[in-house]
């Protein structure tokens, strides 16, 4: 799936993942390929993202939303 990592200040990651982990207002969830359509707010916290290379990498927010539809992730972050 595609995702896109977006702060106020500059786009923060681009690429194609296998798996996304969110610090959500509810607790954390995780988003893999071909995830129905959410839309959700998140909180404080770290983005986990696993790409196709099996490497992961975390990114530090302090809230934000997401959007996933049609195998698109684009995360709006503080």
């Amino acid at each position: 799936m595609q995702l896109e990592i977006i702060t106020p200040d500059k786009k923060v990651y681009e690429g194609e993942v296998t798996s996304i982990q969110l610090p959500g207002t509810n607790g954390l969830f995780e988003i893999l390929n071909h995830h129905a359509p959410i839309i959700s707010t998140l909180t404080k916290g770290k983005i986990r993202v696993i790409d196709g290379k099996n490497q992961t990498e975390f990114f530090e927010i302090n809230g934000g939303v997401i959007e996933m539809n049609q195998n698109k992730v684009i995360v709006l972050a503080d």
